[in-house]
């Protein structure tokens, strides 16, 4: 009785309205943990899809992986002198091995998803939008890394102007116009590529919570119909 009145408390001082509030009240910890867990694995699942296909990166604005810092003015340089070929390969590259490495992702994200607790669930539910990439990024992002930089390192590989940028990006590291965590082209695209991940699947599940009519789970219209 104590926790499901702090859940209310917790509830009205995320902002709902009462109403919403005690619709929620009736709602178990249980039933909200299980509600989550399967907001977030459609999620996932829908993310992953979508990422982990041709043009999945490169075809959208929102997660499009790009040159960072001053190298992207570079880019544009390099276009005016005749040498957009190669640029365009770099940047097709840089989006094809995202592409390439996000379907390794699924079972890890499953994993998390299944093993979240009823706190993690109650911090997601009353958190701010960003509370879902904070959860996956703490619980896979180090493991992800991992398995993602070798797909990656070998989709890039064979790109001319991938050397050239590790070469150019150290040297702009030291001038402050590079981040050093963006000075290697591979660790930079599993960056941008797991940034994305996580920027999407967020995206997918507030999308649930905003209709949860339409996911046609009845847990789901419980749990975010109120």
């Amino acid at each position: 009785m104590q926790r499901r009145q702090m859940m209310l408390t917790m509830i009205l001082a995320a902002g709902a309205t009462l109403p919403a509030a005690m619709a929620w009240a009736a709602v178990t910890e249980s039933d909200a943990a299980s509600g989550i867990r399967v907001a977030l694995e459609r999620g996932a699942e829908a993310a992953v899809a979508g990422l982990g296909k041709t043009d999945g990166f490169m075809g959208n604005p929102a997660v499009k992986i790009e040159l960072p810092g001053y190298l992207k003015d570079g880019a544009k340089l390099l276009k005016m002198t005749g040498q957009g070929k190669q640029v365009d390969e770099l940047l097709l590259a840089m989006n094809r091995a995202a592409e390439a490495a996000v379907p390794a992702a699924r079972p890890l994200l499953l994993n998390a998803v299944k093993s979240i607790s009823v706190e993690d669930a109650l911090q997601i539910i009353k958190g701010d939008d960003a509370s879902v990439t904070r959860f996956f990024a703490a619980k896979t992002r180090e493991p992800l890394t991992a398995q993602f930089l070798p797909i990656v390192t070998h989709a890039t590989e064979k790109v001319a102007l991938a050397e050239k940028y590790n070469a150019v990006a150290g040297k702009g590291v030291g001038f402050g116009l590079v981040k050093a965590e963006d000075a290697n082209i591979q660790q930079y695209v599993t960056k941008r590529a797991l940034d994305g991940l996580f920027l999407m699947i967020a995206e997918e599940e507030r999308k649930i919570r905003k209709d949860p009519l339409a996911s046609g789970s009845a847990l789901l219209k419980k749990v975010f119909g109120g």
